[in-house]
């Protein structure tokens, strides 16, 4: 029952007056009934926001550490790139140091430079005379038009070049990528040919070009790949050219210089280029 309820008392006859009680403790008055319904209300209302708050908040929580792609209506369409395997560098032997890390004045690979070689990406068809072994020195010069060669060749042949190790793939849009890694006694060989031969910081550009290369433009992407102690160098094939486009790159690394070439049908396409030379170069770096 509420206080509403309750039957109106009949009025007490008069009485004698009773002796005065002590002081009591102060208390609050009780709200009127109608304030307490008011109140009950409130409180059902908050404690209902209050769920539905934690609801929506337990969804949003969820969208937001959800990959864009497992979303529904946010997926997002590639962006060229290609699915390559989780990279990791490879041992060292006991006691060494990576190159451009202290103790490694002379900017040395210790590891095989053959596990230096970025591995193919998903859906690639390898090529089988580029399998990540070790290549003779004229499977690189074979990538330099004919008027070079002979003197590419001679440089290799003063330049204590140790050994060469290349890998190679075919993607299903029909690009082609060559790794060629050259590996010198020194690091003052490597930059020597780098500076010499290859001329990589030619203003007009190297003068030792992919083979059927006549006009090429200088790539402004290199800039941006920042690993320290590395340089990158890239170009792409200047139209008009033949029925396919050639784009290459240099990584210069310490004693090991990286040649990477794609080539594809129409136009050699920039993402999948730059995605190659960017891993690769971190793994020399």
């Amino acid at each position: 029952m509420t206080e509403t309820d309750l039957p109106e008392a009949e009025a007490p006859e008069a009485a004698a007056p009773e002796p005065e009680a002590p002081e009591a403790e102060v208390l609050e008055p009780a709200a009127p009934p109608r304030s307490r319904r008011v109140l009950w209300a409130v409180a059902r209302w908050t404690a209902a926001l209050v769920v539905c708050g934690g609801v929506g908040a337990g969804t949003a929580m969820g969208i937001t550490a959800l990959d864009r792609n497992d979303v529904p209506g946010l997926a997002t369409e590639s962006d060229g790139r290609w699915e390559y395997p989780q990279l990791r560098l490879p041992a060292l032997p006991a006691d060494r140091p990576r190159p451009f890390t202290e103790g490694n004045d002379g900017e040395i690979h210790y590891a095989d430079v053959r596990e230096l070689l970025l591995p193919a990406p998903a859906g690639a068809t390898a090529d089988p005379k580029l399998n990540g072994g070790f290549v003779p020195t004229d499977s690189y010069l074979s990538l330099y038009g004919k008027e070079s060669r002979d003197e590419v060749k001679r440089a290799l042949t003063d330049s204590t070049l140790r050994h060469v190790a290349a890998r190679g793939w075919t993607t299903p849009d029909g690009t082609r990528t060559s790794i060629h890694l050259l590996r010198f006694s020194s690091v003052a060989f490597a930059e020597a040919f780098k500076d010499e031969v290859v001329d990589a910081e030619a203003a007009d550009g190297p003068d030792a070009r992919p083979d059927g290369v006549e006009a090429l433009v200088l790539e402004s992407f290199a800039d941006d790949i920042g690993v320290s102690g590395t340089s990158v160098y890239a170009f792409r094939e200047k139209k008009p050219y033949g029925p396919e486009q050639v784009r290459w790159a240099y990584v210069q690394a310490g004693d090991t210089l990286a040649l990477i070439t794609q080539t594809r049908k129409g136009e050699a396409l920039a993402v999948p280029f730059q995605q190659t030379v960017t891993l690769q170069n971190q793994l020399l770096g």
